[in-house]
């Protein structure tokens, strides 16, 4: 009996405005991003929390359409290094086949982009693509609820960095940002 074949996915499109300062890469979505067809979709990963814990804002109250609205009016455009790929369950290790985005078409696209910033190490692996892009690339400790080996507050204060030099922090946000929504459940 032969081996059912894995089914080709489909990654979500990008999301942007021509004010992007700095676009985050993720590797491809979770099977919940999928379902959902939203950007970091798991109920227990750390994306969105950790933009309440920077910029001080209820986003996990606001319907997903409203956070893209405010990640965007913040000069934050967000998509993942593949298109598609084959894969069973939601682990970047488990990512078979990929095909690329076209990252340097997007670039094109953000005439105020000054970074990009590699969501975790599976979308960092890619960064020879983005380095010759000519901006600063950063990688950035992985959201995902796997990366279970970054406390939230290391994983706040790297984002916090990056997220501060290139213009996403008001000044009132520039120090430290501790608030209880963005903050690691107990």
């Amino acid at each position: 009996m032969a081996e059912a074949e894995t089914p080709r996915l489909r990654g979500l499109a990008p999301v942007f405005s021509a004010q992007a300062r700095l676009l985050v890469l993720g590797s491809f979505p979770s099977e919940a991003s999928l379902r959902t067809q939203q950007y970091y979709g798991h109920p227990r990963n750390h994306f969105w929390p950790l933009l309440v814990a920077l910029w001080g804002q209820g986003l996990l109250a606001l319907p997903y359409e409203q956070r893209i609205a405010v990640a965007k009016a913040r000069g934050l455009a967000i998509w993942d290094v593949y298109a598609s790929c084959e894969r069973e369950g939601s682990l970047d290790s488990a990512i078979r086949a990929a095909a690329p985005n076209d990252l340097a078409g997007l670039a094109r696209q953000l005439p105020q982009l000054q970074a990009i910033a590699h969501n975790g190490g599976e979308s960092a692996r890619n960064m020879k693509i983005t380095q010759a892009l000519g901006l600063p690339v950063y990688r950035l400790p992985s959201t995902s609820p796997a990366n279970a080996s970054w406390s939230f507050e290391r994983k706040r204060s790297a984002w916090h960095e990056v997220f501060a030099r290139h213009g996403l922090l008001r000044p009132h946000e520039q120090e430290a940002v501790t608030n209880t929504q963005g903050r690691e459940p107990n």
